[in-house]
């Protein structure tokens, strides 16, 4: 029997949550962002209709696709093409608006603990905002 102590993973808090959403915004200021927990539980939340009238729910949708998929949502584009592996995927998890960029996972010491999704701009725009709110968060 092993004696080595295990170290918990610090959860996603709402302080990191917030650190999320602020960083996204000063990235892009007309977005809405996401935070959820591990469980998939909103943390935190800003939405801007300003960008996009449905920006808060395409944010949200691509927050729980990073989660569910432990993946950043620019990388399944290609894999719900007709020749992707996931092509059946967007009639089993609703549309295929889940797999516009802008959603990634946020991990703690290699877990997963969260994700962030960002909408209201282009997809390239929207996943380089989520990448800078992760950046400010690590």
């Amino acid at each position: 029997m092993s004696t080595a102590t295990r170290t918990a993973v610090e959860p996603l808090t709402t302080e990191d949550a917030e650190l999320l959403v602020a960083a996204a915004e000063a990235a892009g200021a007309a977005v809405s962002v996401t935070v959820l927990d591990a469980g998939g539980h909103p943390l935190a939340f800003r939405r801007d209709d300003r960008a996009v009238l449905i920006s808060g729910e395409t944010s949200t949708r691509k927050a729980y696709t990073a989660l569910q998929l432990d993946a950043p949502t620019a990388d399944l584009v290609d894999a719900v093409r007709p020749e992707g592996p996931f092509h059946t995927l967007p009639t089993a998890l609703d549309r295929p608006l889940l797999f516009i960029a802008g959603g990634l996972p946020v991990h703690r010491d290699g877990r997963l603990i969260g994700a962030v999704g960002v909408g209201g701009g282009a997809p390239d725009q929207d996943h380089a905002f989520a990448t800078a709110a992760l950046d400010a968060l690590v």
